[in-house]
C-alpha cells in the first residue's frame, strides 16, 4: 500500500496461490530479456538503453496478450 495505489493494485499474499501470475511473467522477462539475466549478457552501462528495451518489450508483450484474447 505504500507503493502502490490501493485504488488500482491489490496485494497478493503467498497463501492464495494467486502468485503464479507474477512469477510467469518474471520468468519470460528473463527469458525473452537476456540483459535481465546476466550482467554479462547484452549489458549495457546506461540506464535508459534497459528502460527503451523493457518498455518496447512491454509493448509487443501486451499487444501479444490482446490479440490472443480478442481472437478467441
Amino acid at each position: 500500500a505504500e507503493v502502490f495505489d490501493p485504488e488500482t493494485h491489490r496485494s497478493v499474499g503467498k497463501d492464495t496461490g494467486l502468485t503464479n501470475h507474477v512469477e510467469r511473467f518474471n520468468a519470460t522477462l528473463r527469458n525473452r530479456l537476456g540483459r535481465f539475466t546476466r550482467k554479462t549478457l547484452s549489458f549495457s552501462k546506461k540506464k535508459e538503453n534497459h528502460e527503451a528495451v523493457l518498455h518496447l518489450f512491454l509493448l509487443k508483450y501486451n499487444q501479444d496478450m490482446k490479440n490472443r484474447w480478442i481472437t478467441r
